[in-house]
């Protein structure tokens, strides 16, 4: 399977998921006096169009390379990324704002059936985190990280919401707004993911240098290239699954312009079928002193 489709397969089990979740959290929240429920179920819808978007941004960022983007359009992926941070902001924006409303709002306490909602989506949302974060991890794909990002979000705000949940239910009257409170909280939690999940993002778009790893392996495998005798400067650049490559090796000065062709192109292929992860490869010979 390629990573494209692993990547594919990845984001269509995160949209099932955060459609059954929003429906279920709506009607546990709205059925159960629960605005921490209903706070999640709003996350929840949210992530259902930011995982369309990741969707639609990792079909994109796949497309074979043009004259108009030579270097493919791997970089649709962090600014696909930019906006599922924009969705996650929004939902935090709403959450606490109608959190610090229904705090001075007199309501009824939670249903106690609450908890086992809660209990199960914690689960589930955590599964769902380590799973799409894994085949982000195995595809390089930034966009799917924030999207399992969203899913750890999510399991944030339902531990809240559980913690809410049980003070309003073990102190009784007087302690309604628990849940209230706890949604509040976890608003500042997903705040905190989205500049988790931005970071990376920027740095991919600035062409920040963050490949330390990948540097060494090139290296390594180059030196096990006949004819080539070192190597010096390495610059990688991200863009959507793909890391691009320039690489100066070292060779015998002596050799002719037609050797030093032949074993560039020698280098490039033996990186590039070693190292599925790369794109382009650029190689710039340089002569032993």
């Amino acid at each position: 399977m390629t990573q494209e489709r692993e990547a594919i397969n990845a984001t269509y089990f995160s949209i099932i998921g955060n459609t059954c979740l929003a429906i279920s959290k709506g009607l546990a929240g709205f059925f159960g006096n629960s605005y921490a429920l209903v706070a999640d179920a709003i996350e929840s819808t949210a992530d259902i169009f930011a995982s369309i978007l990741v969707l639609f941004g990792i079909k994109y960022a796949n497309k074979p390379a043009d004259d108009n983007h030579p270097y493919g359009h791997g970089r649709a992926e962090p600014l696909i990324t930019f906006i599922v941070v924009g969705f996650l902001i929004t939902s935090a924006t709403i959450i606490a704002y109608e959190s610090i409303q229904n705090i001075g709002t007199p309501h009824e306490l939670p249903k106690s059936w609450t908890l086992i909602v809660l209990g199960i989506i914690i689960l589930w949302k955590e599964f769902s985190f380590q799973k799409v974060m894994k085949k982000g991890i195995e595809t390089n794909s930034s966009s799917l990280k924030a999207d399992a990002w969203h899913h750890r979000s999510d399991a944030i705000t339902s531990v809240a919401a559980f913690i809410g949940i049980s003070i309003a239910l073990f102190f009784g009257k007087g302690y309604e707004a628990a849940d209230d409170w706890a949604a509040l909280l976890a608003s500042f939690f997903i705040l905190y993911n989205c500049y988790k999940i931005f970071r990376p993002a920027l740095g991919e778009i600035m062409d920040e240098h963050r490949y330390e790893d990948l540097v060494q392996e090139i290296r390594t495998i180059s030196l096990t290239v006949d004819g080539i005798l070192g190597t010096e400067k390495c610059f990688i650049r991200k863009a959507g699954m793909k890391y691009h490559v320039d690489l100066h090796a070292i060779v015998d000065a002596n050799i002719t312009v037609k050797e030093g062709h032949d074993l560039a192109h020698k280098l490039k292929d033996t990186l590039r079928s070693q190292l599925i992860e790369l794109g382009h490869v650029l190689i710039h010979i340089e002569p032993n002193e």
